[in-house]
C-alpha cells in the first residue's frame, strides 16, 4: 500500500468527497477560521483521547450547558435591586470609580428605570424585564458578588475561560472538562459550540480554545444557519460499503503515518475527528432535527416568535445534545449585545426580549424531563455595568464594571432558590461573600467530581491548573 504524505491525505479526503463532517475535523475547521490554532503542548499528554473516565469523586454534574452574555449585563437593572440607587438617582457618587470612557464619563448615579419584585416562593427579586425568569425563580442560584477586578471585555472573557485574566492561549472550561472525563457520546463532539447567526463573540475562537492542549479538546463549532454542518451527507455515489472502504482505507494510512510518529497530537486528533465524523452521519442529524420536538415545546422556546426563535431554537439544540451525551455545550451572542454604553432604555430590553424566555425554557425543559439535577446550567456575562450614568439624557447608558455584578446557575447540583453575596449599596463593589472566575471555576470542576488542585496538565514543564494556581474556593454555601 502506497503511503501518503499529510498533504496527500488531506487531498485524498477531500477528493473522495466523503462529506462526512467538515466541522469535525480539526485541519478544516481552523482553515475555515471556527477554530482557535493552539499551541502543541511540549510532550504527550495525560490523556490523548475522548474515551469515557471516571471523576476524581463522586460528581452531581455529568454535563453543563453555558449561556455566555457577552459585553456585561446591568445587574443593578436586571438582578440585583438596589433601594438606595433609586433614592440616590441623579445626585453624585462619593465613591471612586475607574472609567472605561473618560469622554462619556460622569459621576450621575441613575437609578435604575425598571421595577423589581419578589418571584416565587424563594421572594428572590428579578426585574421586569426578565419575567420569564420570574417563573423560575426558585429553579435558579443568584450569584450578586462575582468581581473579575478589571473592567474590560477581553481581559475579563480569558478570565472566565481560561482561568487568567488577559492571557492568551489557555485551555477554556469546556476544554478542562472534556480532557478530564472523555466523552459520554461516541458519535456527537463532547464540548460543542453554538453560535450566533450575527457573527462570533468578542474575543472570537478563543472563546472555545483548547489552548496548550491538543485540539481533540477544543470546542466543535456548530454554523449558526443550516445547514449546521456542512456536507454531513455523503453523496449518493459514495455512501455503503463505498465510503466505509474508502474510510477503512484511511484509517490505515493514518495509523501507519502515527506509528512512525508517536505523540503527534495533530495526527492524532485528526483521526479520531475523522472516525467521530462518520458517526456523526446518524447522530448529528437526529440531534439536530428539532421538528421531531412537540408543538408545545416549540412554543415554550419561543420558536413561534420571531423575536425569540432563533436563540430559542439553540437553546433547544443544546438540551437534545446534552440529551445524546454532549457533555460541555456553550451559546453565544454575536459581538456584545449587553454592553449597553448608550441609549441603554432601549437596548437593554432588546436583548432581554430575545434571550430572557429561552434561557428560562432550557431550565423548564430541562426539569421536566428530569434531566436539571444532573445538567448545571450557567447565565451570565464576563463584568457588570457601572451604577453611574454615561452619556447625556435619554440616550444614555452605563460603562464597564467588574467589580460587582450578578450571573445566576441552575441544576447540577447547585441550591435552587438562594442568592449568594451582594454589592455595596449602589452595586459598584461585590462586598458579601465575593466570587471570582477562579472561585466560579473551581466550584464547577468540584460539580463534576474533579479536585482543581489535582487536574494537571503539564506544559513547557509547568504542571497546569483550570484556576493557574491563584487563590481559589469552592464556593460551598452555593451547592445543595
Amino acid at each position: 500500500m502506497t503511503s501518503l504524505s499529510l498533504s496527500g491525505r488531506r487531498e485524498f479526503l477531500v477528493q473522495q468527497a466523503f462529506g462526512i463532517g467538515a466541522i469535525a475535523l480539526a485541519d478544516l475547521l481552523r482553515q475555515e477560521g471556527l477554530l482557535a490554532n493552539p499551541a502543541k503542548p511540549s510532550f504527550e499528554p495525560a490523556f490523548n483521547d475522548l474515551r469515557a473516565r471516571a471523576p476524581q469523586f463522586q460528581p452531581r454534574a455529568k454535563a453543563m450547558i453555558s449561556l455566555f452574555m457577552h459585553g456585561g449585563p446591568a445587574h443593578m437593572d436586571l438582578l440585583d435591586p438596589k433601594p438606595e440607587l433609586q433614592r440616590l438617582d441623579g445626585s453624585d457618587y462619593s465613591g471612586e470609580v475607574a472609567f472605561s470612557f473618560v469622554n462619556r464619563a460622569s459621576k450621575r448615579l441613575l437609578g435604575s428605570p425598571w421595577k423589581f419584585a419578589p418571584c416565587g416562593q424563594s421572594a428572590t427579586e428579578i426585574s421586569e424585564l426578565l419575567p420569564h425568569l420570574r417563573t423560575i425563580a426558585d429553579d435558579i442560584c443568584l450569584v450578586r458578588s462575582m468581581h473579575t477586578g478589571h473592567n474590560g471585555h477581553e481581559v475579563s472573557i480569558r478570565y472566565f475561560h481560561g482561568g487568567i485574566p488577559a492571557v492568551l492561549g489557555r485551555p477554556t472550561l469546556g476544554s478542562w472538562l472534556t480532557y478530564a472525563l472523555g466523552s459520554e457520546s461516541r458519535d456527537l463532539p463532547s464540548y460543542m459550540v453554538l453560535v450566533d447567526p450575527e457573527g462570533h463573540p468578542v474575543d472570537g475562537v478563543t472563546n472555545w480554545s483548547s489552548g496548550f492542549m491538543p485540539p481533540l479538546f477544543q470546542g466543535t463549532v456548530l454554523r449558526a444557519k443550516e445547514p449546521r454542518i456542512p456536507n454531513l451527507e455523503p453523496p449518493p455515489q459514495l455512501k455503503g460499503d463505498i465510503q466505509n472502504r474508502n474510510l477503512k482505507y484511511l484509517g490505515a494510512i493514518n495509523r501507519r503515518h502515527l506509528a512512525r510518529h508517536p505523540g503527534e497530537a495533530d495526527l492524532e486528533a485528526r483521526i479520531a475527528s475523522y472516525e467521530l465524523a462518520a458517526r456523526m452521519q446518524v447522530s448529528a442529524t437526529d440531534a439536530l432535527d428539532i421538528s421531531a420536538e412537540t408543538e408545545a415545546t416549540h412554543r415554550l422556546y419561543g420558536l413561534d416568535d420571531p423575536v425569540t426563535r432563533e436563540y430559542g431554537t439553540r437553546c433547544l439544540i443544546a438540551r437534545r445534545l446534552v440529551e445524546r451525551g454532549v457533555r460541555f455545550v456553550q451559546l453565544f451572542l454575536g459581538g456584545q449585545p449587553w454592553d449597553n454604553h448608550s441609549n441603554i432604555r432601549e437596548s437593554l430590553p432588546a436583548i432581554c426580549r430575545r434571550t430572557d424566555k429561552p434561557a428560562a425554557a432550557l431550565v423548564t425543559d430541562l426539569k421536566q424531563r428530569g434531566m436539571l439535577d444532573t445538567t448545571l446550567v450557567h447565565w451570565g456575562g464576563e463584568i457588570g455595568r457601572l451604577p453611574v450614568t454615561e452619556g447625556e439624557g435619554s440616550g444614555c447608558g452605563r460603562d464597564h464594571n467588574g467589580q460587582g455584578f450578578s450571573i445566576w446557575m441552575a441544576g447540577g447540583g447547585v441550591k435552587p432558590g438562594i442568592v449568594h453575596g451582594e454589592t455595596d449599596e449602589v452595586g459598584h463593589r461585590a462586598v458579601t461573600d465575593i466570587v471570582t472566575p477562579n472561585d466560579w471555576q473551581a466550584t464547577v470542576m468540584s460539580l463534576f467530581g474533579l479536585d482543581h488542585t489535582k487536574l494537571l496538565y503539564r506544559h513547557n514543564g509547568v504542571e497546569q491548573q483550570i484556576t493557574a494556581g491563584r487563590p481559589a474556593r469552592i464556593v460551598a454555601p452555593i451547592l445543595a
